[in-house]
């Protein structure tokens, strides 16, 4: 009856201020967020050796990424899809308005089901990417090969490895030099060491790349007659880029928030399936002799050091599917130089326990205005005027 009793006006009013409410939790736990979060993220400053105390003056802003994993149709649920993707897409462009990088490196596994995938179900994957990965004219992006984009070593083809090829121009042993800094891509799933057609062929070209970059950090009064001939690089140690890290037994030297949960640590890893093997680790090392290596796969955080001093940064998943804190890492990067930050995403926990915080809330003040709960003044004003009374 004291439903009834209300005026229509003033329900009315009531009905729009729920709406409000709702609408601006919806808004901050859907867009706002990102920009609170990502905002607090800066690019680490780096120095030039020679000029200590001096920022570089030519510094390359790189966005380094991992396992996207977007959802293919066979066992991807629409609702799981869109949720993750709305968060990566959110996430990703609110950092390209923020951040401003000068390039974006996306470490394998863009897809979860490339593996598989028909054609027409890879054509419907690659343009939900384009459409979540869209970047301005001003930043390029680099994607490299990932297990779930064309298979373990016993699933990979000729067939997948081109198809992902022609979509985002890449091939084992690729070199990207930019602002005198070389970055060399590497499939690390075709490092298998079986002597496989695709595997030669990787090989192949790491080999032919890692005499070029030797040849150019040669002194230019070395003479080398296997170097006469080889096109010039800039002379920089070159940043190594893969999916899969290079040998360690597990990660149980791995720390942070973010790492492995601690049941998972000690876990041994299987060569060629969570980690590259041993032989192919030290191939790599021969060939390149990185100053840095980036990679992805284990959807968990880790630093280690390679022969004591050449560090290498397991990236972290991307989604929010795989980590209840995803990130991503901010590399101000010079020919001689380098200096990492981490930027962590919205947490996915924290973002529940807003909604459930509001949804209360909201339930809370829904049963005050129709006098189906006691306001907690007047529960307090009762209290008083019995304390009085005694």
């Amino acid at each position: 009856s004291s439903v009834k009793s209300l005026p229509l006006k003033k329900r009315l009013c009531f009905l729009l201020k729920l709406v409000c409410f709702v609408s601006s939790v919806l808004i901050f736990c859907e867009f706002l967020i990102y920009y609170v979060v990502i905002f607090q993220c800066q690019w680490p400053e780096v120095e030039v050796g020679a000029h200590a105390g001096k920022k570089a003056t030519s510094v390359l802003k790189a966005m380094f990424l991992a396992d996207t994993h977007l959802l293919g149709e066979i066992k991807g649920h629409w609702l799981d899809k869109l949720r993750r993707e709305w968060q990566m897409e959110r996430s990703f462009q609110t950092a390209m308005w923020l951040l401003q990088p000068d390039i974006v490196f996306i470490l394998g596994d863009v897809f979860d089901e490339g593996k598989w995938s028909s054609p027409q179900a890879w054509a419907d994957d690659v343009r939900r990417f384009r459409k979540m990965f869209k970047y301005p004219v001003s930043t390029e992006l680099v994607v490299v090969v990932g297990n779930h984009d064309i298979g373990f070593h016993y699933e990979m083809t000729a067939y997948k490895v081109n198809r992902f090829g022609k979509v985002f121009n890449f091939t084992s042993g690729k070199l990207i030099t930019r602002k005198g800094i070389n970055f060399v891509l590497v499939n690390s799933v075709a490092m298998e060491g079986d002597g496989c057609t695709l595997c030669r062929t990787a090989e192949a070209k790491l080999v032919a790349l890692s005499h070029k970059l030797n040849c150019s950090q040669q002194k230019p009064n070395h003479s080398n007659k296997r170097c006469s001939d080889v096109e010039k690089l800039p002379a920089s140690e070159p940043i190594l880029l893969q999916h899969y890290p290079l040998y360690r037994s597990s990660d149980a030297e791995c720390s942070g928030e973010d790492s492995a949960p601690p049941e998972e640590k000690n876990i041994p890893f299987k060569e060629n399936y969570d980690v590259l093997s041993q032989e192919a680790s030290r191939k790599l090392m021969w060939w390149f002799h990185p100053r840095l290596i980036l990679s992805g796969h284990t959807h968990s955080a880790c630093e280690v050091l390679h022969a004591g001093k050449i560090p290498e940064i397991s990236v972290p998943s991307f989604s929010w599917r795989n980590r209840n804190n995803p990130s991503f890492i901010m590399g101000s990067i010079t020919p001689t130089d380098f200096s990492l930050q981490k930027c962590f995403l919205p947490y996915e926990s924290r973002v529940f326990t807003i909604y459930w915080a509001a949804g209360a809330l909201l339930v809370i003040l829904v049963l005050a205005h129709f006098q189906l709960l006691t306001p907690p003044f007047y529960f307090a004003q009762r209290l008083i005027s019995k304390h009085k009374a005694v």
